[in-house]
């Protein structure tokens, strides 16, 4: 059973940064990639960033240059870095992997994790 764990949450003051990790266990089939999604109050969840195993990363407008994914393979671990964040950055944060070489993937989400901008 493939289980994504995340951590590094929680509150920071306009301006600061935080770290997001997850860890994704229970399958010994290929990655794809993984990445990070949020979700704020009555908005849809929209993405954040991935990165596939080889390396290739994807940013949405609102956080490029402000934050940066990295992945470490042996692990199965992603990470997000984010810097300069602000109000808008408040939201649940969502890990996310897809399995497999080609579509359809296998998709799995993380159960989420709070992030609050505010002073």
């Amino acid at each position: 059973q493939v289980q994504l764990v995340e951590s590094g949450g929680g509150l920071v003051q306009p301006g600061g940064s935080l770290r997001l990790s997850c860890t994704a266990t229970g399958s010994n089939d290929e990655i794809h990639d993984m990445g990070w999604y949020r979700q704020a109050p009555g908005k849809q969840r929209e993405l954040v960033a991935t990165i596939t195993r080889d390396g290739g990363e994807n940013y949405s407008n609102s956080v490029k240059g402000r934050f940066i994914i990295s992945g470490d393979n042996a692990k199965n671990t992603v990470y997000l870095q984010m810097n300069s964040l602000n109000s808008e950055d408040t939201a649940v944060y969502y890990c996310n992997v897809r399995y497999g070489y080609f579509p359809p993937y296998q998709v799995y989400w993380g159960q989420g994790t709070q992030v609050t901008v505010s002073s």
